[in-house]
């Protein structure tokens, strides 16, 4: 007669560690959106900067706040007015967003803080980010005795 051994926790310190990788996935790439008008952002990089790009057609620049914090957030916030001329008219259609926004990006480690640009061009917003350069491995002479 063979004799099975049941180990109910078997494979749960696994899992476990399965769901706190997929947690802190989640938790850098958070991004936080208030506001009834949310410009379309796209970030991307290349070999020595990262890129974010946001769609602000229609508000000027001295509306529009870019904020870096110690934690590493990026805050990009603003108010999208409709212009006076236009507020006393009677709409047939409106598909036009106005109102104040709010994104919130969370930035990885590599990236230098104190090299930060930003560009306001036809209506487009351009965040560039350098990267820092990887520090060289140490080594450590070892004297042989």
């Amino acid at each position: 007669m063979t004799t099975l051994r049941f180990d109910p926790f078997r494979g749960f310190e696994q899992m476990l560690r399965k769901i706190n990788e997929v947690a802190g996935e989640i938790e850098r790439g958070v991004t936080v959106e208030t506001g009834g008008y949310n410009p379309r952002i796209d970030i991307f990089e290349d070999d020595a900067n990262v890129f974010i790009v946001a769609e602000i057609a229609g508000i000027p620049k001295d509306k529009v706040n870019v904020k870096l914090t110690e934690d590493r957030i990026l805050m990009i916030s603003g108010t999208k007015e409709r212009c006076e001329s236009e507020k006393d008219k009677t709409y047939l259609r409106s598909e036009r967003s106005f109102g104040e926004f709010s994104r919130s990006f969370v930035l990885p480690e590599h990236l230098d803080l104190s090299a930060v640009k930003a560009n306001n061009h036809d209506g487009v917003l351009e965040i560039t980010i350098a990267k820092k350069q990887p520090e060289p491995p140490k080594e450590i002479e070892i004297a042989i005795s």
